[in-house]
């Protein structure tokens, strides 16, 4: 088992915590699994007595009855026996309606609980949990596998360009490195990308036009990494006899970002030192989802390296958005911890002047100190006047950045 430690090393210091843990992420992404291993932990390394742990995942049929939220309240406090310490385990706690009022009650009324929930779309992001919470609460977002974390869990050589186009191509959701064939694959990432659209979208909007809303998500996959316009994707409707008012689009994209299958990023401008809410660009969650709603043939060449470096820095931790400058655009700006990268993408540059020319170039305009980065494929060190360029997988696989 893979043990994603780059999660747990960062929950772990809340374990006691009287704080609520909220794990969040799209479904399938491993999310059960992360909360085992705190389980394990607990019982392995803190001497939990395993009465003491509470554990119901609400996609299990034995827990169906607590759906129910004041049988989930009740069954919850005839578990605690005494004044030790409790661990609460809610799995996909949004099936539970009304949640947010026995997590209320339960910490109003019990003082040794430390609670672990999960969920996979942003209905625990809420302003109403919010406020319900008043910020008693801490979040972690939880992702597919990172390309690091695909080679541990199937123990591929992760330098071979084959096993990472794999990874570019069918992404990190973990169970879906249980198949090897492409239609098994396929099937699978179906089944989860239906199961997202009936549970997190369809019955929430009340939705109507299944087809409408897929041909949203596949225009955003297909454009990742340009620019969205509302006017470009209605003039792409009109040519397939379909029709849509802003209103509606936008509902849509609210709602594909809530169940996490993309992510929108705002551009920043870099001269004016501020967040731009106009023009976004869209990143896919996950690059087997997205394969399986792409049409566009030159997906794999150049718009998933950039979709896989996005994933990339928000797994390490970093606010990400597009950089604009006067004259051009930067592909990410990189801030963590008080500290900004700038990061251009390309597929490869050695050979061609004309890609080294435009990715080095396009920091001509800045002239801040920041670190400069081009990530591209080449295997040949490129670096020069002080921007740093990285081998992609090289970059995946390292620990530093």
């Amino acid at each position: 088992m893979l043990i994603r430690e780059n999660y747990l090393s960062k929950i772990r210091g809340f374990y006691n915590s009287n704080l609520i843990k909220i794990l969040v992420g799209i479904r399938r992404c491993g999310k059960s699994v992360i909360l085992n291993q705190i389980m394990d932990e607990l019982k392995e390394k803190e001497k939990v007595d395993k009465d003491h742990i509470i554990s119901i995942n609400f996609e299990f049929i034995e827990f169906e009855e607590l759906l129910d939220y004041k049988k989930l309240n009740k069954y919850i406090k005839d578990k605690i026996k005494d004044d030790k310490i409790y661990y609460l385990f809610l799995d996909e706690v949004q099936n539970v309606e009304y949640f947010e009022k026995v997590l209320n009650s339960l910490r109003a009324s019990l003082k040794n609980i430390s609670i672990f929930i999960t969920g996979s779309n942003s209905k625990l992001l809420s302003d109403e949990l919010s406020s319900v919470l008043s910020g008693r609460y801490v979040l972690f977002n939880i992702y597919p596998l990172s390309y690091k974390e695909y080679v541990e869990l199937t123990g591929k050589n992760g330098l071979d360009l084959n096993v990472f186009w794999d990874y570019a191509k069918w992404g990190g959701l973990p169970n879906r490195c249980e198949f090897t064939s492409e239609t098994d694959i396929k099937n699978y990432l179906h089944s989860v990308y239906d199961s997202i659209i009936l549970r997190d979208v369809i019955i929430r909007l009340n939705l109507k036009d299944t087809i409408l809303f897929d041909m949203v998500l596949q225009y955003l996959i297909e454009t990742t990494g340009r620019e969205f316009s509302a006017d470009n994707f209605i003039k792409y409707l009109e040519k397939e006899n379909k029709k849509i008012s802003n209103e509606t689009l936008y509902r849509y994209i609210d709602a594909l970002c809530k169940a996490l299958i993309i992510k929108k990023v705002y551009r920043y401008d870099i001269s004016g030192k501020n967040i731009l809410k106009t023009l976004n660009k869209y990143y896919a969650t996950d690059l087997g989802i997205a394969q399986i709603k792409n049409n566009n043939p030159e997906f794999k060449s150049y718009i998933v390296l950039e979709n896989i470096v996005y994933n990339e820095l928000i797994i390490r931790g970093y606010e990400v958005y597009i950089g604009k400058t006067k004259n051009s655009e930067i592909d990410f700006i990189a801030k963590k911890d008080g500290n900004t990268k700038y990061i251009q993408v390309t597929y490869e540059m050695l050979g061609n002047d004309r890609a080294i020319e435009r990715e080095f170039n396009a920091y001509k305009s800045i002239d801040d100190n920041y670190p400069k980065y081009i990530i591209s494929l080449d295997k040949v060190n490129l670096s020069k006047e002080g921007i740093i360029h990285l081998n992609l997988i090289d970059f995946l696989l390292s620990s530093e950045f």
